[in-house]
């Protein structure tokens, strides 16, 4: 099947906020964000580790990130217990680094024939948002083929600032300038209706 073996053969990385903003509390679970997060994370680690048993790549975001290679599910439980929320939330930084190892690793030959998942859960706007959509358009500029390259914005909370900035990358981002629409969003709550396999597929096809 077509679908399924975009899926596989391909490179995850899993984005995670953690500014200030993800101790806030969503009104209909009772969760915080972080809380909300911590099991969109694990359950996606769980899934991106069947079909990307080297292990995939995390980072954690705010004012400054820190980057896991190689990590399991069991290892997301662990790097969850050692952060609290704190900071702002400064996007491009992150994204850049990520994207830059993607493009270093292309040129070397390390990557893997279908490319690479980015999964980045947040529940906020980004304090450098036009950074950020440069940062995308380039890299969307660099590659060969539309499904090279997927961003998946997955949205803990009900910030409307948040819903209206994702969605512009989602919808406008050829409008601004990129060769290829490599962004796809999601709410954590639509994410409950549907398969993780769907939300992969989703990064990628959408």
């Amino acid at each position: 099947m077509v679908t399924k073996s975009i899926v596989e053969n391909r490179d995850y990385t899993i984005m995670i906020d953690k500014s200030g903003s993800m101790y806030e509390s969503d009104q209909l679970s009772g969760k915080t964000r972080w809380e909300a997060a911590k099991e969109s994370t694990l359950a996606l680690a769980k899934e991106c580790e069947k079909i990307d048993p080297d292990g995939i790549t995390v980072y954690l975001f705010s004012g400054r990130f820190r980057r896991y290679d190689n990590v399991t599910a069991d290892k997301v439980t662990q790097i969850y217990a050692e952060h609290d929320p704190m900071g702002r939330s400064y996007l491009a930084e992150v994204l850049q680094d990520a994207l830059d190892d993607y493009f270093r690793r292309k040129a070397a030959g390390e990557t893997k024939e279908n490319g690479e998942t980015i999964l980045v859960i947040t529940d906020g706007e980004p304090d450098d948002r036009k950074a950020v959509m440069r940062v995308i358009i380039d890299a969307a500029n660099k590659i060969d083929r539309d499904e090279e390259l997927a961003i998946s914005f997955i949205q803990a909370g009900r910030n409307k600032k948040a819903t209206q900035f994702l969605k512009a990358l989602d919808d406008q981002l050829q409008e601004a300038g990129a060769k290829f629409d490599i962004v796809d969003t999601v709410t954590i709550e639509e994410m409950g209706n549907m398969t993780l396999a769907e939300v992969l597929l989703n990064a990628i096809i959408d």
